[in-house]
């Protein structure tokens, strides 16, 4: 099998849960060997030109058959079908909004203790991520849940009719902040490192083989690890449903959305975002391929460029920082 193998570490973790370590992790992978089964079968009830379903995809991809996935309330509950049908080829334990990341300590828990290692992944929405599950997130990693969690990121409630989240950008438009939103999103990747899991990472629907990657690592270490997901929503972004890939690059190229890894602690910015950190594309192309930024105040835009540089520069630093440990 064509590839390469990453490093073998058998070292202490310097992170404090002892049941975290590092596993063989395959890196070299092209599109040609992603596995042809389908786990997410064409019946789906999503809109066109979702990404969500995109992701989902090719999550379990890597993932593979032995997986159970954990669903709160968001939109892809409902692009699973209707009951008693599903578009699911694995088993999907829908749970309440606030508690999907409880809910996967439990059954962690139990297929671990029958020496099962059954992939255990919360496929969860921002606002069941960023806002309602935040404590049963932060619960979980406290805990050193053996899980995977993703949150897929379309930056509002999409599935009851596009609300501003807590991940909604700085002047965007939703359905409860018609003049655009007057906060700025909230930074839940600091959040999850403030737990100092082994793994996470940066992903986005329009690059599926650096997000396939991503999924096949973080399975194979032990521990709670996290990757957070762009996932543009031409319904609720207001961008033609055949545009979905090419905003999706806009986000990572104009440095809006930086595509990145962090392993113990140490980081490392994806290829994609490479040139991106170096030389970013104008913001007001990703602005203009959406009707949610229609008519942002300047001051407002001027404000978010600012934002993209100083990430640009403390992921920069902190890569840097990294390479120097």
């Amino acid at each position: 099998m064509a590839g390469t193998w990453g490093r073998i570490s058998t070292a202490v973790s310097p992170f404090p849960n002892p049941h975290y370590c590092v596993v063989y992790m395959r890196t070299g992978i092209s599109m040609a060997e992603i596995p042809k089964e389908e786990y997410v079968l064409k019946c789906t009830s999503g809109c066109a030109g979702c990404s969500s379903t995109l992701c989902l995809r090719y999550i379990l991809k890597a993932a593979g058959p032995e997986t159970v996935l954990v669903m709160p309330a968001c939109c892809t509950s409902v692009i699973q079908g209707a009951y008693p049908n599903t578009a699911m080829n694995v088993p999907v334990y829908n749970i309440a909004f606030a508690s999907a990341a409880a809910c996967a300590s439990g059954i962690s828990a139990s297929y671990r203790s029958l020496g099962k290692k059954t992939n255990i992944i919360v496929y969860a929405g921002d606002g069941g991520t960023v806002d309602i599950g935040l404590q049963a997130l932060s619960g979980a990693f406290e805990r050193g849940t053996d899980f995977l969690y993703i949150c897929y990121d379309n930056e509002a409630y999409g599935n009851t009719g596009m609300q501003r989240s807590g991940s909604t950008p700085l002047g965007a438009l939703t359905t409860t902040t018609p003049a655009g939103k007057i906060h700025a999103k909230k930074d839940i990747d600091s959040i999850v490192a403030a737990h100092s899991p082994p793994y996470m990472a940066s992903a986005c629907s329009a690059y599926p083989l650096d997000l396939f990657k991503k999924v096949r690592k973080a399975l194979e270490v032990r521990g709670p690890t996290f990757i957070h997901v762009l996932a543009p929503c031409p319904p609720g972004w207001r961008f033609p449903s055949d545009q979905t890939i090419e905003v999706g690059k806009l986000a990572v190229k104009t440095g809006m959305w930086i595509l990145w890894e962090r392993e113990y602690g140490k980081l490392k910015i994806s290829a994609p975002s490479r040139a991106a950190v170096k030389k970013p594309e104008p913001l007001a192309t990703y602005f203009s391929a959406q009707g949610r930024f229609k008519g942002i105040d300047p001051a407002v835009a001027e404000q978010l460029r600012n934002e993209v540089r100083r990430n640009i520069q403390r992921f920069v630093r902190e890569e840097e920082q990294s390479c120097d440990q």
